[in-house]
C-alpha cells in the first residue's frame, strides 16, 4: 500500500525515458536513485531537487489518497477499464521551455484531444479520491488561486483541471529566468534529439506514493479505445 496514489503520464522504455530518469536523479518505473549527467556547469543535482520524487512523468490526475473502503486493487481495476476506453494518440511533439518559473517538456500544435482525455480520467477515478485535508487545501491556496482554481480544487481536490490544466514533464524547481534561459541552452542539445516527433500517448501509469515521498510506478495500462 502507498501514502497516495496518482495517475501520470509517464514514458516507456527506451533512451528518452532513460535520459530524464537520469537528469532527476530517480527513476519511478524500477524505484531506483540514478546518477546524474554531467552537462557543462550545471548544478543537476540542485536544479531538479524538488521535482525528484516524481521522477519523469506528466500529471494526469494529481496525487490523492485513497477513500476509506476502498482498495489498491479496485483502484487498479477501474483505471484498467478506464483505459480500455481510450483511444491512444499523438501530440504534434513536446517544447523544451521554461515557462512559470520552471524548465519542462510541453506540448506542441492541437491539444483539444489530451485535454479532453486528462479530464476524463480526472472524473473517471474520482469516486476513489479521499477529500482533501484541510492543511492540503491551505497548501495549494498558497498560490494565490483564481476563483475558477479555487472551485477546481473544492470538486477534484486538484487546481489544475479543465481550462486550467496544462500538460507537462517537470525538469526543474523553481529557477530564475536568467538561470533558466542557460539550463534550457545546456539541456536542449542532450535531451531533444531523443524527444519523439510526433509524441505518441499510448499508456497511462498508475503510480503510488511510498513513505518517503517517492513515486513508483504501481502499472501500465495500454490506452485501447
Amino acid at each position: 500500500m502507498f501514502e497516495r496514489y496518482a495517475i501520470f503520464y509517464t514514458p516507456p522504455s527506451g533512451a528518452f525515458a532513460d535520459f530524464c530518469a537520469s537528469w532527476l536523479g530517480w527513476d519511478n518505473r524500477d524505484g531506483r536513485k540514478c546518477v546524474h549527467p554531467q552537462i557543462a556547469d550545471l548544478d543537476v543535482d540542485k536544479l531538479t531537487q524538488t521535482p525528484r520524487k516524481y521522477g519523469i512523468h506528466a500529471t494526469l490526475k494529481a496525487p490523492f489518497r485513497l477513500i476509506e473502503g476502498a482498495s489498491q486493487n479496485q483502484l487498479k481495476t477501474a483505471t484498467s477499464q478506464m483505459a480500455e476506453t481510450i483511444p491512444p494518440f499523438r501530440l504534434d511533439g513536446l517544447s523544451l521551455k521554461h515557462h512559470r518559473g520552471f524548465l519542462a517538456l510541453r506540448p506542441r500544435g492541437n491539444i483539444t484531444t489530451l485535454n479532453s482525455v486528462a479530464q476524463h480520467i480526472v472524473e473517471t477515478l474520482d469516486d476513489f479520491r479521499a477529500p482533501a485535508s484541510a492543511s492540503e487545501l491551505a497548501r495549494r491556496r498558497q498560490a494565490n488561486l483564481s476563483e475558477r482554481q479555487e472551485k477546481n480544487l473544492m470538486t477534484w481536490g486538484y487546481p489544475y483541471v479543465g481550462e486550467d490544466f496544462h500538460f507537462h514533464l517537470t525538469l526543474s524547481g523553481r529557477i530564475d529566468p536568467g538561470l533558466g534561459a542557460d539550463v534550457t541552452d545546456a539541456l536542449a542539445p542532450h535531451l531533444l534529439p531523443l524527444v519523439p516527433r510526433p509524441f505518441p500517448i499510448e499508456q497511462i501509469a498508475l503510480m503510488g506514493e511510498d513513505s518517503e515521498g517517492m513515486f513508483h510506478e504501481i502499472q501500465r495500462y495500454d490506452l485501447a479505445g
